[in-house]
């Protein structure tokens, strides 16, 4: 997602993007839509055994040590194949809620596992009332013996119906706090949601006295979660550029091949103009990426508030124009089941309310400018 890529970070992209498109072909992605954990696990065991999901983790706990430039890269490749896999709940989420924890203990116990594929792990954040803000948090976090119990429900939390880990936001007596709840906890009960997205498996997790481990200060949650949000924010965009990216490709390539009144149809200035407003929001959409990681740092320390609620705000609607488009480019056959056109569609609808809608992003954005709201 960086216009600029370095000698590694190219090798990075080509790695990814030869392994998903020998391993991760249509079939392969079909088949594991509708499986009972949603993705393919040898599958899984060797995108990680490639050191690709400890991208962002530090040395010491077992990473690569390198940076959101490079989680970016490969969220972009994942997005160009609609790969159903927990990457994003495990490095975009968990990860990032860990590395902003200031918490030694739980990321040397746990940040090790996730490295290597060996854990998988996610964020439960929203509750049934559907609202991404923390402060409408209303799970409760109460004290028991030397750890705690939490209390509440969760929904549209990613993989939720199947990671090993949940760090939860909850409210407890001192404030919002972040909590580890284990998989197979007693008092935890979970199941997958019907969602558009197939490729994309989000949970329901509902919590009753469940035992619990607490992830830094118990009043440190809203500061860690805007903080991993924030970077999530700026994942997720990339994940839509290269989503974007593969529509535009896939128009192209059909305009070009496509012969209608004994003429390609791309020689059609409608198709033209679609095409090259599709071009338009892939290279606006990459530059605001690109600005996000600039501001973001290497170390991922930065302050890109603003620039994640831009990204935001215009990632996943540029992918949702760009994948309508490529469906009507295709015509007839571009509506069906069969073709993969569908798949793009409903990843980009989804994508720009997985995080928080526009208008949030927007008010976001406006917030931080100092705009009235």
């Amino acid at each position: 997602m960086v216009a600029q890529l370095s000698h590694d970070q190219q090798s990075l992209r080509e790695l990814a993007r030869e392994f998903l498109a020998r391993r991760a072909d249509d079939t392969l992605i079909r088949s594991v839509m509708d499986t009972p954990t949603g993705f393919d696990q040898p599958l899984w065991d060797e995108f990680a055994g490639l050191g690709l999901c400890g991208l962002a983790v530090p040395a010491r706990y077992g990473g690569v040590d390198c940076g959101p430039a490079e989680v970016a890269i490969v969220m972009g490749e994942l997005g160009r194949r609609l790969v159903p896999m927990p990457y994003f709940s495990t490095v975009g989420l968990a990860q990032n809620v860990l590395l902003h924890s200031d918490d030694d203990a739980a990321c040397e116990r746990l940040l090790p596992l996730l490295a290597t594929g060996q854990r998988r792990a996610t964020v439960a954040l929203v509750e049934p009332a559907w609202n991404w803000d923390p402060m409408a948090i209303r799970t409760t976090a109460s004290p028991l013996g030397e750890g705690w119990c939490l209390t509440g429900a969760k929904t549209f939390v990613v993989d939720g119906a199947t990671a090993d880990s949940i760090l939860v936001a909850a409210r407890g007596p001192d404030g919002i706090g972040i909590y580890e709840v284990d998989g197979t906890a007693p008092g935890l009960t979970r199941a997958a949601l019907t969602t558009i997205d197939h490729t994309r498996r989000l949970g329901r997790v509902e919590m009753d006295a469940t035992p619990a481990r607490a992830i830094g200060r118990a009043d440190a949650g809203l500061a860690i979660l805007r903080q991993a949000l924030t970077v999530a924010n700026v994942y997720l965009a990339a994940e839509s550029v290269g989503g974007t990216e593969h529509v535009l490709d896939s128009s192209v390539e059909y305009a070009k091949n496509r012969v209608q009144f004994g003429r390609p149809i791309g020689s059609f200035q409608a198709v033209k103009h679609k095409c090259s407003d599709m071009y338009l929001d892939l290279e606006t959409s990459r530059a605001t990426v690109e600005h996000a990681i600039r501001t973001l740092g290497s170390d991922g320390v930065g302050d890109c508030t603003e620039a994640a609620a831009l990204c935001a705000a215009f990632c996943h609607d540029a992918f949702l124009r760009c994948a309508g488009e490529n469906i009507q480019i295709h015509g007839g056959i571009g509506f069906t089941w069969e073709h993969e056109a569908h798949l793009y569609y409903k990843r980009a609808q989804a994508n720009c309310a997985l995080l928080g809608d526009d208008v949030t992003h927007r008010r976001a954005l406006a917030t931080s400018l100092g705009l009235p709201v």
